[in-house]
């Protein structure tokens, strides 16, 4: 299944000129449903070689970003270039793009090879190279003793690497895969979440994958764009959104941790209007890109403790949830909720008092 798409611009700034060159960009992309803004404004590039992970919860138009590249929906404002071309008025057949749908779309009636060269017949391949490409493509995703089968005697995983074959066959300039792995059972997704990643590995193409999963976006992307009701909230590599969140949301979203304000007074982090004051020595410290002083919590940021100082947090237990290896407590201190792991056999009644584990705990400062 062919398409084709356009390369962009980084939060911090414009896109380097390799990627604009030869990869894909996005420049402040907007998709409008009517009278409903779907995406905003979002700018992101792709370089030849790079995988990006676009990730955000359910409505924050994600989907509706890799179809505007991919030329399924019109674009309201913006401007799309790969490889060099502005194609942001062009329609799907006329972007060398290669495009695997979420349910892989692999024509039932034809075999594997048929699947793989179906884009490159409809093209006009010549038919020696198109049968060495088909092979190229058929040992590039492990299908080669597959060839002759139909799609329904291949498991998901296998349908999905026919899918992806097909979309690399006609040697597109970017490819765009939606939610590659959501239609597999959970058991499957680790191995073949490495498999995807070492074909992506083996390709020149500028990748896009639109994913509501985590871990998929952590494992799978070079650079991660983080949405959130239509606009960009973050862009940039896994370990910086990991360590330094642009805000609560991406802190939450993408690690599960809690982003908190605070401030420094006399050797300690002052955070909760006040009521925690943490010493800066028990913490980690790193500087931010993003001009504040804040505390950054993980589940395993926490412990409960019988001390009674001011470095101790009371907070109420709203909830308890027992993960094998110990229990996982929720609780609230004034408007937030914080998470801290305790052991299985632990008593807990209807508070706890937390204190920070010495260097679990991180203080992001400019």
């Amino acid at each position: 299944m062919s398409t084709q798409a356009t390369a962009p611009d980084t939060t911090t700034g414009p896109a380097p000129a390799v990627a604009r060159a030869s990869g894909l960009a996005v420049d402040d992309l907007t998709v409008r449903y009517g009278s409903t803004t779907a995406v905003e404004r979002v700018s992101l590039d792709v370089a030849p070689a790079e995988t990006v992970a676009v990730i955000g919860p359910s409505g924050c138009g994600k989907s509706t970003t890799l179809r505007a590249v991919a030329g399924l929906v019109p674009v309201s404002g913006g401007a799309l270039t790969l490889a060099g071309r502005d194609v942001t008025g062009l329609g799907p057949a006329r972007r060398n793009i290669g495009l695997v749908p979420q349910n892989y779309a692999v024509f039932p009636h034809m075999s594997v090879a048929a699947n793989i060269g179906y884009g490159l017949r409809a093209r006009g391949t010549a038919a020696a190279r198109r049968e060495r490409l088909v092979r190229e493509m058929l040992e590039l995703t492990h299908l080669t003793d597959l060839a002759e089968r139909r799609p329904d005697q291949l498991s998901g995983g296998q349908r999905q690497r026919v899918a992806l074959a097909r979309a690399l066959a006609i040697q597109p300039d970017a490819l765009l895969l939606d939610e590659p792995l959501a239609a597999l059972d959970p058991q499957l997704r680790g191995g073949l979440r490495r498999e995807l990643a070492a074909m992506l590995a083996a390709t020149e193409c500028a990748t896009l994958i639109v994913t509501h999963d985590q871990r998929e976006a952590l494992s799978l992307g070079s650079r991660i764009a983080l949405l959130r009701d239509g606009k960009l909230v973050q862009f940039d590599t896994p370990q910086k959104l990991w360590d330094d969140p642009v805000d609560a949301f991406a802190a939450d979203f993408l690690a599960g941790a809690v982003l908190l304000d605070a401030e420094l007074a006399d050797g300690h982090a002052v955070a909760l209007d006040g009521r925690w004051r943490l010493p800066v020595a028990d913490l980690a410290v790193r500087s931010t890109a993003h001009g504040a002083v804040r505390l950054l919590l993980r589940h395993d940021s926490l412990a409960v403790t019988d001390e009674a100082d001011e470095s101790a947090l009371v907070a109420e237990v709203t909830h308890s949830e027992f993960t094998g290896d110990g229990v996982h407590l929720t609780v609230r201190a004034g408007e937030h909720l914080l998470g801290v792991r305790v052991p299985p056999d632990a008593r807990i009644g209807r508070s706890v008092a937390l204190a920070v584990a010495p260097g679990r705990a991180t203080l992001l400062r400019p």
